[in-house]
């Protein structure tokens, strides 16, 4: 006979599930965050159901049916989700407080209902009225668009299950609670089975569900990590807290290719798209500057230009600081080290300072050569040439080495009015006629050279 109750304890910040209770987490090593959590469990032995609701079918004889896509009024957000949203998936967003998660939601309700579908939109930190004051900002709510401010998700599943919306929002998933799941609301258990019930919900009823998520000091998603698993897709809100530029980034898409991004402004009147963001991210570039480089760099299949600046200035401690904003740290440090070996820079008692303006987050291999000639360009104190832009990964070796997809990046680099873009020149050999003058170059020696012929 099986037993009624299964006592664990559950991690808050893991997931990480103990027979019994432990000051620190083994997995995580959180101190005091294994809480209680009593399942109630069914005497029925495992397999021996009354009836079985479906079998297994062969793959050949599975029938697809081509399900279009919800298309929203923001090109943006289309590009971000991989052409529109598909029904019955359930998606998650999540972002720092305040950048801006709830508003772009609203406006993409108000833009589906004007459209003719039906929107529901559950939350469970404000009150209809409060939801109704950010609303009256933003857009016209005429349509088909309902607020519902509940926690309790077997109510949310009723509700739902009543109206049949097109779009269901859930604002926020760490304020939702289970009635069968004991514990704090927001804790690893109530996240875990609510995210459950709102994927059952989804795929049954065919209802596209929106999930917002809370971040935590690291910037990941809180809660345990199987959520991500659990869901469709993943869309990260990011933004620098001082400027008005938020991007939003696809990190997982069953529907659609990953890290794809999506560019917009906030406003007064809530967010607005920016259709050029190459342009946006060098419109305050100074042309005759030391230390800064234009590198194309690829977010998803969207080729962006965008400006990497370095300052390089002597170190008044025992051992050089680096630093830096928007760009991985190792990756920066790798560099540095490769152009003292292979260059023949003195760096080792210089202060390095590294930043991608304009809030972008820089993390591909191709932006490795513009990193590097920014570095040389404030070693030298030298600025390099306006309409020079720079691609290419840079091997331990001090060789170049090819990257993907360099057509694309070069008609945007060719778009935006640049003269001259330094490839590898293993990427030469394939290129179509441009009229941009391509340099192939194929150490970093080679490219100091070209880029800085008095050097």
């Amino acid at each position: 006979m099986a037993k009624k109750q299964s006592t664990t304890f559950v991690c808050d910040n893991c997931g990480y599930e103990s027979p019994k209770w432990m000051g620190k987490c083994p997995n995580c090593g959180e101190w005091d965050s294994l809480k209680e959590f009593v399942e109630s469990k069914k005497a029925t032995p495992l397999g021996q159901n009354d009836t079985i609701r479906r079998k297994p079918v062969k793959i050949n004889d599975v029938q697809l049916s081509a399900t279009p896509r919800i298309k929203t009024a923001m090109p943006e957000m289309n590009r971000v989700l991989g052409g529109g949203i598909v029904p019955g998936s359930l998606l998650l967003i999540g972002g720092d407080p305040g950048i801006g998660k709830s508003t772009i939601l609203l406006q993409l309700s108000s833009q589906l209902t004007h459209a003719g579908y039906k929107v529901l939109y559950v939350t469970g930190e404000e009150s209809e009225n409060q939801v109704k004051m950010r609303a009256e900002r933003m857009e016209d709510f005429s349509g088909d668009f309902f607020v519902y401010a509940e926690t309790d998700i077997g109510l949310i599943v009723r509700v739902a299950e009543e109206l049949q919306p097109d779009l269901l929002i859930v604002d926020s998933i760490q304020t939702m609670v289970h009635p069968d799941v004991n514990g704090v609301q927001g804790s690893v258990s109530h996240v875990r089975e609510t995210t459950a019930t709102l994927m059952r919900l989804s795929k049954t009823n065919q209802i596209a569900t929106f999930i917002v998520g809370h971040v935590t000091k690291d910037g990941a998603i809180a809660g345990p990590r199987m959520l991500e698993h659990m869901v469709d897709t993943v869309l990260y809100f990011e933004g620098e807290k001082f400027q008005s530029f938020r991007i939003l980034r696809s990190v997982k898409n069953r529907f659609g290719s990953t890290n794809e991004i999506g560019v917009f402004e906030m406003t007064l009147s809530g967010l607005s798209e920016v259709s050029n963001p190459s342009e946006l991210f060098l419109e305050e570039r100074v042309s005759d500057a030391a230390g800064s480089a234009v590198v194309v760099s690829l977010e998803g299949t969207r080729p962006i230009l965008a400006e990497v600046q370095s300052l390089v200035t002597p170190t008044n401690f025992g051992n050089a600081r680096r630093t830096t904003s928007g760009l991985n740290l190792n990756r920066a440090m790798l560099i540095m080290a490769v152009l003292e070996k292979r260059a023949g820079l003195l760096l080792q008692n210089q202060d390095a300072y590294f930043k991608s303006t304009g809030g972008l987050r820089l993390d591909e291999p191709a932006i490795d050569l513009a990193v590097a000639m920014s570095v040389v360009s404030s070693y030298y104190d030298e600025p390099t040439q306006a309409l020079d832009c720079f691609v290419g990964e840079i091997g331990l070796s001090g060789e170049i080495r090819r990257v993907n997809r360099i057509e694309e990046r070069i008609r945007e680099v060719e778009k935006l009015g640049f003269k001259r873009i330094f490839v590898p020149a293993n990427n030469v050999e394939r290129l179509p006629k441009s009229s941009l003058t391509i340099v192939g170059v194929r150490t970093v020696r080679e490219a100091i050279n070209k880029a800085f012929p008095k050097k």
